[in-house]
């Protein structure tokens, strides 16, 4: 895969935007107060999370990638707005007053997390139609949609999302949440992770009933593929041709946060630029596995997949 063939690449990405905050601190002792550790916070870092993130991860690969979605008119909408407009992301993101934008601030202490604190409010249905406006216009000047489902409210409309994407012929890749995957239908790829999967499929005990689970999902869904995400068990695609799985390549793992977000945003570059399924999941399995090497939300760029010599 060129750097020219990604330029050619275009995502659009929908979903739930959220801001990822970090305070990195130092914890020397316990508080006198409650048997707690006090952490001396030395140095604070935002980053674009959710939906931000999967733009972020696709534009970092070159693909032209438009961002839409809705935040608060606040001061973490704000700051979204700041750290997409210094990337190559093409922002639509919508402002609104009283909307209180989803922050996750997670307190960091010797590489580990100490805690998560989240912040969020769900979106009215009318500013969510307001939306669905935009996405028709932007679907004209877009390959593939991403539709980056966090349960946050953004895609309460995803039903009809997928159908007009499949009726102007874009590919659909989505990254799916909650136990009600029939909002989906018609959907070319979808990517839960295995607890994912098992909250909607039901456990298994090998791998002849994961096929069997996942490709009686697919059909129900009738969905041109599955992709099971397996964190150090590789990731397994499952289409009408039958089962293809991919080992596990990370060779640390340091935080799994995010990688979802890369797994997808791989998958739409590469389709987006022309790529076989099979060959954007051995691509995006390996993206993933440089992804989880690294502390928090992160992007992974085309000299990291493709080293100059490997």
């Amino acid at each position: 895969m060129t750097p020219d063939q990604l330029r050619q690449a275009r995502v659009l990405v929908v979903g739930d935007v959220m801001l990822d905050r970090y305070w990195f601190s130092s914890v020397d002792r316990i508080s006198p107060e409650a048997p707690v550790p006090v952490a001396l916070v030395q140095r604070e870092q935002d980053r674009l999370g959710g939906a931000a993130n999967v733009a972020l991860n696709a534009a970092a690969l070159g693909a032209q990638t438009t961002l839409l979605s809705v935040v608060g008119a606040d001061d973490a909408g704000r700051r979204l707005a700041t750290l997409l407009a210094d990337t190559p992301v093409r922002s639509a993101l919508r402002q609104v007053p009283g909307l209180r934008t989803t922050l996750k601030l997670r307190v960091v202490a010797r590489q580990q997390q100490l805690i998560r604190m989240d912040f969020e409010a769900v979106p009215q249905r009318e500013v969510l139609l307001d939306l669905m406006d935009r996405y028709e216009q932007e679907l004209g000047f877009h390959d593939v949609v991403v539709l980056s489902d966090y349960g946050k409210g953004g895609l309460d409309h995803v039903a009809r999302m997928v159908q007009r994407a499949r009726e102007l012929g874009r590919k659909v890749l989505i990254d799916p949440k909650g136990r009600d995957y029939s909002r989906y239908r018609g959907a070319t790829l979808i990517t839960p992770n295995r607890a994912e999967f098992a909250l909607v499929a039901g456990d298994w005990r090998d791998d002849t009933e994961l096929e069997a689970r996942a490709q009686a999902l697919r059909t129900e869904l009738d969905a041109q593929a599955l992709l099971v995400t397996r964190a150090d068990e590789g990731m397994s695609l499952f289409t009408a041709a039958g089962h293809l799985h991919v080992a596990a390549q990370a060779k640390e793992v340091f935080d799994v946060s995010g990688a979802g977000d890369t797994v997808i945003a791989t998958l739409a570059a590469m389709l987006g630029a022309g790529e076989s399924l099979e060959q954007a999941v051995r691509t995006a399995n390996r993206a993933a596995g440089i992804v989880v090497g690294k502390l928090g939300t992160a992007s992974v760029d085309p000299a990291e997949l493709w080293p100059a010599g490997a």
